[in-house]
């Protein structure tokens, strides 16, 4: 019989892989950023490892959450409502989701219209299909992540390294906040990673016409190998593995944008010619 104290540990076990993969981190980088041991980290994620304090508060540091966020045991009526979605089809479940939308959304601010945003792992084509689409409506591109390069006057590998997630995402908040004032009309190709910053996400969807840019595991991959980024499957035999978790942890959120994007088997001129249909519909 499952004890309260093992279902606790169970639950924030869950709330800890789930931070973790929703910012693309292995367990490797979470225990370098850290300073907990990656075997400890994957008993806590197992439910098997009991935080201290101290331990809790350099992992929320190190994914740049409150600790409450680890610590927090879910609202009744919020699993009340995971468990009646759960019974729905995907159809009602769309539905749902759209009318409490509708109810409880914050209203969207000025400049929404005109100001798009793309969003989706990286090897989706947002890059590419973001400058077209610029291009084509005559309007400024920006590329979030060189915008924070360029504010921060490094790169973003040694803005991780210098400031981890923490600052990183500081940065990025800021450096949003800066295009929305001055790109009233843009396009702007986020980090596949922002949906992971509450905050940072909900002023996203309320300042700009959201797309989620998507694609297969299998494409996603083989875009970012063909740019010569051979990041992923070094020294990790799990890469793919990976990528499948990142993507299935970040898929609710994605699924959150105005509009969904499918470019896998599609050239970008294919994909320019659906996006545009999607936004004139």
């Amino acid at each position: 019989m499952t004890t309260p104290e093992a279902a606790y540990l169970h639950h924030l076990g869950e709330r800890l892989r789930l931070a973790r993969t929703r910012r693309g981190m292995t367990l490797r980088a979470l225990a370098a950023q850290s300073g907990v041991s990656v075997r400890f980290i994957a008993q806590t994620e197992a439910g098997t490892g009991n935080l201290s304090v101290l331990r809790l508060r350099q992992l929320a540091n190190a994914l740049a959450i409150p600790p409450t966020d680890l610590l927090a045991d879910r609202p009744e009526a919020l699993t009340r409502a995971e468990t009646l979605l759960a019974t729905l089809t995907p159809p009602q479940q769309d539905e749902a989701a759209t009318l409490l939308a509708r109810h409880f959304a914050a209203a969207p601010l000025p400049g929404r219209a005109t100001r798009i945003a793309l969003i989706g792992l990286r090897g989706a084509g947002k890059s590419t299909l973001g400058r077209r689409l610029a291009t084509a409506r005559g309007i400024p591109f920006h590329e979030l992540d060189r915008e924070i390069e360029q504010a921060a006057g490094i790169h973003l590998a040694e803005i991780f390294e210098l400031h981890g997630q923490s600052g990183f995402r500081r940065l990025e908040r800021e450096t949003l906040d800066r295009l929305i004032a001055t790109a009233p009309a843009s396009v702007i190709a986020t980090g596949g990673s922002i949906v992971a910053t509450p905050d940072t996400y909900h002023r996203l969807l309320q300042t700009c016409r959201t797309v989620w840019v998507r694609a297969t595991p299998e494409d996603h991959m083989r875009r970012v190998l063909e740019q010569g980024d051979l990041r992923p499957m070094r020294d990790n035999r799990n890469a793919m593995d990976d990528l499948r978790a990142i993507l299935a942890s970040r898929e609710p959120l994605y699924a959150r944008a105005d509009l969904q994007l499918d470019t896998s088997g599609r050239t970008p001129e294919e994909s320019l010619q659906a996006l545009t249909e999607l936004l004139e519909a």
